[in-house]
């Protein structure tokens, strides 16, 4: 059966993939659940990409994901948060297994030798990101609303988030990984994170149209590009100044408190939504932004895997399995959704850097780290 046949089937796999001309052609297909990732959803990509990597076949990879009301309208919302909260409460092994292997396909992503396009449409966050971000083609459209909201659940930007929005202008990344706050595709495209802005009506020609293309043929990509992109995308509002200007402080607190001596209205937005965050896991991405900027994307991954290792098995703080930070976020949030979570310590000003500086000592060896072999 042909797999565009099962693109709305409710029995048909979470990950859809086919070969179309010399297109390997990839559809997220949990529509109900926003795409959330899974882990054999990791591992069904990572397999196909593996092996169109190696067949001569294969020119150029696009990557897109089903709606509810079929294809495109939403990419996806992140991982699977409600399996990382049963599986932290039930000390499941595969809770490891997951980001190990996420973050090995977003190496695989960053470092494919092919053309990897990936179609932003809706919403595309944590996760998603995870697996867009390493494209060599990003495609936005009017409906994208792409974050790294992680903060709110009491983690933190993973999937080398540390490495691509410590690499957005100014201390823009700071601002995004802090807060969280939602961008459209215009300030995707201005902050680096999106290189095209597609009209939602163009999206599905424009996929069918690359199947057609003739990659051996010299500007063929470049000229499917120019017939689908919109010339300008909406203008964001110009915040740049005001980003860098606080959130080049030097500690979470002065960030803040430089916030609230503000009176502008977005001033007083954003010194809302970080008092709202987790406050150890703000002071925690703070550092990991700053010391991602420095890193190469394989560092940068490894960290982030020694990061979430402790956000899940924080021996440090002395917490049980219920009082880790990110199975509390993830509960107010997704599970009880009083959205009522019970932060510790309650306050910014709190956060000791004896509580922050553990989630950056690896519990493994170089020689033993899980991600050891990325390169």
């Amino acid at each position: 059966m042909s797999t565009r046949s099962m693109l709305t089937s409710d029995d048909a796999p979470d990950v859809l993939t086919e070969v179309h001309g010399h297109v390997g052609l990839i559809t997220l297909n949990r529509p109900k659940a926003l795409n959330a990732v899974s882990l054999s959803m990791i591992r069904s990509l990572a397999k196909c990409l593996l092996a169109w990597r190696d067949d001569p076949r294969v020119k150029a990879v696009a990557i897109r994901g089903n709606g509810k009301g079929g294809p495109f309208g939403a990419f996806s919302a992140g991982g699977d948060i409600r399996f990382f909260h049963q599986a932290a409460l039930s000390s499941n092994p595969e809770l490891e297994d997951f980001f190990t292997e996420e973050y090995a396909l977003n190496h695989l992503i960053h470092c494919y030798p092919k053309p990897y396009l990936a179609f932003m449409d809706g919403i595309v966050m944590g996760g998603g990101m995870g697996i867009s971000q390493g494209a060599r083609i990003r495609i936005v459209t009017e409906r994208t609303r792409m974050a790294m909201p992680e903060t709110n659940i009491g983690l933190f930007p993973d999937v080398g988030g540390g490495f691509f929005l410590s690499r957005c202008p100014g201390r823009s990344g700071e601002w995004l990984a802090l807060t969280g706050e939602i961008i459209g595709a215009g300030q995707a495209l201005e902050l680096g994170l999106a290189d095209r802005c597609f009209e939602v009506t163009h999206l599905a020609a424009a996929w069918d149209a690359l199947t057609s293309l003739d990659f051996d043929r010299a500007g063929a990509l470049e000229q499917w590009l120019s017939l689908f992109s919109k010339p300008d995308a909406e203008n964001p509002q110009a915040t740049a100044a005001p980003i860098d200007h606080h959130f080049s402080r030097d500690s979470v607190p002065a960030i803040v408190h430089s916030l609230e001596a503000d009176p502008s209205v977005w001033a007083q937005h954003t010194a809302h939504t970080l008092r709202r965050r987790s406050p150890l896991m703000l002071h925690v991405v703070l550092a990991q932004i700053r010391r991602g900027r420095h890193m190469t994307l394989a560092d940068d991954l490894r960290m982030e895997r020694d990061m979430v290792h402790h956000c899940f098995h924080p021996h440090h703080l002395s917490r049980s399995e219920s009082q880790r930070e990110t199975v509390e976020g993830i509960r107010a949030l997704a599970i009880d959704k009083d959205n009522a979570p019970r932060w510790q310590p309650a306050r910014i000003e709190d956060v000791r850097s004896t509580m922050v500086t553990p989630f950056f000592e690896s519990p493994w060896t170089p020689q033993t780290h899980p991600l050891r072999d990325l390169r």
